[in-house]
């Protein structure tokens, strides 16, 4: 299929508004490795990666890119490219090990050396409380399906604001809960691998919850004024055929149980009607209790949204079985709970070795569509990527090299698509590529690579690839711009 061409970063630099930010991004357990060492307890991931079957080549994030003791050089890797900005994620069971009670302090050092070295570089910080690494004592306990553990929750980021709260930037208190409560409690191809939809639903209110109270608690410790937001993978859910009644429903259907779910309580306070409607079969949601949709609505500074690829649906008629998958090659139609008689287009077009079409302008029509829903909103993009095959080769000074074109027209296409919507006066405040580092990809383990540094896991030698140059002339064309 035919790339995107790619943009010269001074053209497309010229287009950013001068306070933009751009950044990348990466997770604690896919890339800090050091699992059982500084007191760390462990987490839903690692009994997942350690369950036959379970990871693809039976990987592990047990040693990852070894960032627990590569950190400095990481650090300095995101200065080097120039980069505003350095979203990372605290992994909960190397602050909390058992998921409440003890707090472990060699757990705070490491991230107040790592945050202390990013601000020594001029680096602005956006630290996720929550990328999936629940510690498994907590699901022992019952997992998010349980209120406890959006009360846990809420305790362990009042100790992250109270010990760190004075190096950084923003707090996003989840990334993805969709995932959390879809993947992990109803298709099952994430950790804890549980396939009951009845408690992804239960989940689902508990993240809201646990967002909810730990964005109070964050701003106990450190006042009103705390840049407190959420990262939500936000669905660009389009009808195959908008003439199509039934297809424009089965795009609803999917963006009450794939967004307004958690918009709903979130942004609104409120859950919507037809959600609960569209799953009556699945649960009664008595779960929910008086009040609890107030205390998941919260003021939040920004919406993070991460975007790989737009979902096209249509409507199934009565009988007739679905011809795909499910949507973003992460398993089937299970994690759509309540959405049945829904079937996932995939149209033709260039995609990514995930099998995710390339669509830069379903993310800038999904950041209108967000600024109309929700005016004075500001948003960030928190994750944006692709991974494909990458073959390392050899410079003419004998470097390593790799030569991504796929992946920097990848880049160059979507922040163009970030621009369109900013020319069209949606407030866009930083863009994040995923990820800084090839790492652990879950389910996939290693097999699929989304950095723009090459990592060698054998050596872990780090080796920027052209998307990250890119980026770096990007960044650096913007920054001469202010």
């Amino acid at each position: 299929m035919e790339r995107y061409p790619v943009i010269p970063p001074a053209d497309l630099a010229a287009r950013l508004p001068a306070g933009f930010r751009l950044g990348a991004a990466t997770a604690s357990y896919q890339i800090e490795g050091a699992v059982d060492e500084g007191g760390r307890g462990p987490s839903i991931w690692d009994t997942f990666s350690h369950t036959p079957g379970k990871i693809m080549g039976g990987d592990t994030g047990d040693v990852a890119c070894d960032h627990y003791h590569r950190w400095e050089g990481d650090v300095a890797l995101v200065a080097d490219l120039g980069l505003d900005a350095y979203r990372l994620s605290v992994a909960w069971p190397r602050i909390v090990p058992t998921g409440s009670g003890a707090v472990n302090q060699e757990g705070l050092d490491f991230y107040r050396r790592v945050l202390s070295g990013l601000r020594e570089r001029d680096v602005d910080t956006v630290v996720t409380l929550y990328h999936w690494d629940l510690p498994q004592p907590l699901e022992d306990a019952g997992g998010w399906p349980v209120r406890e553990t959006a009360e846990r929750f809420a305790e362990y980021a009042g100790v992250l604001a109270r010990e760190l709260g004075d190096l950084v930037g923003t707090w996003t208190t989840l990334n993805e809960p969709w995932v959390s409560a879809f993947l992990g409690y109803a298709s099952g191809v994430h950790a804890p691998g549980r396939t009951e939809p009845a408690a992804a639903l239960a989940a689902a209110h508990h993240l809201n919850l646990g967002h909810g109270l730990a964005a109070r608690a964050i701003r106990a410790e450190l006042g009103d004024d705390a840049s407190v937001m959420v990262t939500l993978n936000h669905h660009a859910i389009r009808p195959a055929d908008p003439s199509s009644a039934a297809d424009v429903d089965a795009a609803r259907r999917l963006d009450a149980v794939g967004n307004r779910i958690f918009t709903g309580p979130m942004l609104r306070g409120a859950y919507p009607q037809d959600l609960f409607e569209d799953t009556a079969h699945v649960t009664d949601w008595s779960f929910v209790r008086d009040g609890d949709e107030a205390l998941a609505h919260v003021p939040v500074s920004a919406l993070g949204i991460n975007y790989y690829t737009p979902t096209i649906v249509r409507g199934l008629a009565e009988g007739e079985e679905p011809s795909s998958s499910g949507g973003h090659g992460e398993g089937s139609a299970t994690p759509w709970v309540g959405a049945t008689g829904v079937d996932f287009v995939e149209p033709e077009g260039e995609r990514t070795r995930m099998g995710w079409l390339v669509e830069p302008s379903a993310l800038s029509g999904m950041l209108r569509r967000l600024r109309d829903d929700f005016p004075g909103l500001p948003l960030i993009i928190t994750e944006n990527g692709a991974a494909y095959e990458d073959e390392m080769s050899t410079d003419e000074d004998g470097g390593r090299a790799v030569h991504d074109l796929d992946r920097t027209s990848y880049y160059s296409g979507h922040v163009s698509a970030v621009a369109d919507a900013i020319d069209d006066g949606v407030d866009v405040r930083a863009y994040f590529a995923w990820s800084l580092l090839d790492n652990f990809e879950w389910a996939f383990g290693y097999d699929r690579r989304f950095g723009v540094v090459h990592v060698d896991f054998e050596t872990q030698e780090r080796t920027p690839k052209d998307s990250a140059l890119w980026l770096r002339d990007l960044a650096r064309a913007h920054r001469d711009r202010r």
